[in-house]
């Protein structure tokens, strides 16, 4: 993914999960911005991984864990996971969710652009 300019259009969609789609839309030297659209009734079953990952709701309705404490989150909410921390995601209607992450997750790189 080259760092700078990107339009959206140019994100590969990656079929996540069932019903949880990712454009990984820029990345930095240590940041990874990815879009997601989930379906509602889908879900991210609870796990963890190392990087800080903080989110924004841009549009929809999700419950979120994060550790031991469950909210739902609306158009406007946002999130911070610290690397480590179990989470997970039940969606509760057709939702597009922001991520950043930190540092890059070179999983996430996009296979349509050339590093």
């Amino acid at each position: 993914m080259p760092n700078g300019l990107t339009k959206n259009d140019e994100a590969t969609p990656i079929d996540m999960l069932p019903g949880v789609v990712r454009r990984t839309l820029n990345e930095g030297a240590h940041t990874t911005l990815c879009e997601l659209h989930l379906a509602k009734g889908s879900s991210i079953p609870p796990h963890t991984h190392p990087h800080e990952q903080t989110g924004y709701l841009a549009r929809g309705r999700f419950r979120f864990r994060l550790g031991d404490r469950w909210m739902e989150m609306t158009a406007g909410d946002s999130w911070c996971v610290p690397g480590g921390v179990e989470h997970e995601v039940d969606v509760l209607e057709d939702t597009v969710a922001i991520d950043v992450f930190s540092p890059v997750r070179e999983e996430y790189r996009d296979p349509g652009h050339i590093v």
